[in-house]
């Protein structure tokens, strides 16, 4: 299974649309999971086109900023709990990291959003992709495709699961004019 990771579109803020790259790379993905701050609901449609989609309500979503409050969609909430494949996968906007023990930590975290331990955590928020390990869960940030690291709008970043045979492998991607190319990859995770 190919899961596309996708976050902090902010159409139409960042941009009218999304790159044309974009569709192109996860076009023949099983499943889409966006990391919130999509801005604008009608793109859950756009992109569920591609593949089945779950999408977290970012603060964006929420009128954080003076933008529109999204509508409810059955498609959109604060936080997914998921098992793919034999896997716990939890999908939030905002992860809250780095740890502040013993009040906030990775495990009273995954407590709040999905009560209890998950595998694989995806968020976004940040802007900035990554793919780490801590304290056992695998958690990518796939960054934004619009928005990186809040600079001016340019091509950003997109991220991968692949779960096969009990394993997952764990990848993000930089967009770029000619598509993507691979920026940064986690080994195989049990």
């Amino acid at each position: 299974m190919l899961i596309g990771l996708i976050s902090d579109t902010h159409v139409p803020e960042a941009g009218k649309e999304l790159w044309p790259q974009v569709y192109e790379r996860l076009a023949g993905v099983d499943l889409l999971l966006h990391g919130g701050d999509i801005h604008d609901v009608a793109l859950i449609d756009t992109l569920e086109a591609l593949a089945p989609i779950y999408v977290a309500r970012g603060n964006g979503d929420d009128g954080s900023g003076g933008r529109p409050v999204q509508p409810e969609d059955p498609r959109l909430k604060e936080a997914w709990a998921l098992e793919i494949e034999g896997f716990k996968i939890g999908l939030t906007h905002d992860l809250s990291l780095p740890e502040w023990p013993p009040h906030r930590t990775i495990h009273t975290v995954m407590d709040h959003y999905f009560d209890g331990p998950q595998d694989i955590l995806v968020h976004g928020d940040t802007h900035v992709a990554g793919v780490e390990t801590l304290r056992g869960v695998l958690i990518i940030n796939p960054g934004s495709p619009m928005y990186p690291r809040n600079l001016d709008t340019r091509m950003g970043t997109l991220g991968f699961l692949e779960i096969e045979d009990g394993r997952v492998h764990a990848w993000l991607e930089q967009i770029d004019e000619d598509g993507t190319h691979l920026i940064s990859e986690q080994p195989k995770y049990i």
